[in-house]
């Protein structure tokens, strides 16, 4: 099963979305590019079409898949017509495929969009033999617990907060969410161990204005590593292995090779 502990002062570096700062997200060309510059471990979102595969894209809406070539919803596309507008989407079977053609030793973070369709994303990472080397993140406590009895060996975590609204992609909306994490970074170290035990999880991706000492060695404490989501800003990555996180993800993964050692 695959290791999320931090080895000594080396955090693991982990690539989100594939590289998002460097090539289109959630695409293979993003994994390729965090692959070239070094990450242990490539992150990406998966959702399901009501009429089509499971693929690759963080959220419902078109204009973003799409890099705003497109408007209106994901979900209620044939993957023809949603290639039409983002042609570089890949379906979940591409990406597998991909982490055992040309990344045999990097790890999959894989967070769930959907609540639907589970026992399909646990029979495609079976069906290419990566199940010890992914981890399933997520809010949804029944999805989590569901995805773990479908694929006992695959690692569960639990992501803490979370942003039903999306409101952390709204710059407009950033000091009301600053602010909010603010209130809650005093509780969070008493929160985790518990949320984890709800969801089955043996792993915490927390927000990284919420990390801190406190949070970490208590999650520690429980016997769960801590990643740390989105760190894009040097001093912020400073910050949070200093607290003592076992991992980082980053949309521009050339941040490691810029401030820590290999």
């Amino acid at each position: 099963m695959i290791e999320l502990r931090r080895e000594g002062e080396r955090v693991l570096r982990i690539g989100h979305r594939g590289a998002a700062a460097l090539a289109p997200e959630n695409t293979l060309d993003s994994f390729r590019a965090a692959i070239g510059v070094g990450v242990d471990l490539i992150e990406f979102d998966v959702l399901d079409l009501r009429r089509g595969p499971l693929i690759l894209a963080h959220s419902d809406h078109l204009e973003e898949v799409s890099h705003g070539k497109g408007h209106g919803r994901v979900r209620g596309q044939s993957l023809e017509a949603l290639r039409e507008v983002a042609p570089n989407v890949p379906t979940l079977d591409d990406a597998l495929a991909f982490f055992v053609d040309e990344a045999p030793d990097t790890g999959l973070h894989i967070d769930l969009k959907t609540k639907d369709r589970l026992d399909e994303v646990a029979a495609a990472i079976m069906r290419h033999g990566l199940e010890e080397r992914t981890v399933i993140s997520g809010f949804h406590i029944p999805s989590l617990r569901a995805f773990a009895r479908a694929a006992p060996l695959v690692r569960i975590g639990i992501t803490y907060p979370e942003d039903r609204l999306s409101i952390s992609r709204q710059p407009y909306l950033w000091p009301i969410v600053s602010l909010g994490l603010a209130s809650m970074k005093a509780s969070v170290p008493l929160r985790l161990p518990g949320l984890a035990r709800r969801a089955g999880a043996t792993a915490v991706m927390l927000e990284r204005r919420l990390v801190s000492e406190a949070s970490v060695e208590r999650a520690h404490a429980a016997g769960l590593p801590v990643l740390a989501w989105t760190v894009d800003d040097a001093s912020d990555l400073a910050r949070v292995v200093a607290a003592g996180v076992d991992g980082v993800i980053t949309n521009d993964p050339r941040i490691f090779l810029a401030t820590l050692s290999p």
